[in-house]
């Protein structure tokens, strides 16, 4: 049985080219998932690997559809390899029956790893100059409630927990913590973080 795989990245993408490949391919069954293929759970595609079964065929219109790293590649591979499940992707005509295919598969996954690579490091560095120039600041953060100072008092008072600091404050305890000591706000001896 021929199986498709097709991803977007977000609900807005459209998956139409992808569909039609499949149709011309004569894909039988279709999983799609809308989201970002930085790792394998994706509930389609993980759903897809429960249903193959041995003797069928995984179609993809490319390996960047598939998986956005070697490792989870050449894992989702090894799993379709168990199952005796070969698979093939269109755009770098890659087809795992053949040897020449599996070497392919593995010089292709590296290369589209790579790429991926200096796009997170193009992003980086975009942001540091944007920091350079002033241009980005990063996250704005919340100023602090009004009632802050009281709330404090009270906690290193002993008169509440932290956790009811937390909740009067509305904040999760990484952020009261930090508040706290930025703030230069002693933390009391015997309190403990409840």
């Amino acid at each position: 049985m021929k199986i498709g795989y097709v991803r977007v990245s977000t609900r807005e993408q459209n998956i139409a080219r992808q569909e039609v490949l499949m149709q011309e391919l004569g894909v039988e069954e279709i999983f799609i998932d809308r989201m970002s293929g930085k790792n394998t759970d994706r509930p389609e595609l993980k759903r897809m690997m429960e249903y193959v079964r041995q003797g069928d065929t995984v179609i993809v219109e490319s390996i960047s559809r598939f998986a956005r790293n070697t490792k989870d590649l050449l894992n989702l591979i090894e799993q379709l390899n168990q199952k005796h499940v070969e698979f093939i992707s269109k755009k770098e005509t890659i087809d795992t029956s053949t040897p020449t295919g599996k070497f392919m598969l593995t010089v292709f996954g590296a290369v589209a790893e790579l790429e991926r690579e200096y796009i997170l490091q193009r992003q980086r560095e975009g942001i540091e100059i944007a920091k350079a120039q002033g241009k980005y600041k990063g996250r704005k953060k919340k100023p602090l409630p009004e009632n802050y100072d009281k709330v404090i008092r009270q906690w290193q008072n002993g008169e509440i927990s932290a956790k009811k600091a937390m909740q009067l404050l509305e904040m999760s305890s990484s952020t009261f913590y930090r508040r706290v000591k930025k703030q230069g706000s002693f933390l009391p001896e015997s309190k403990e973080i409840t």
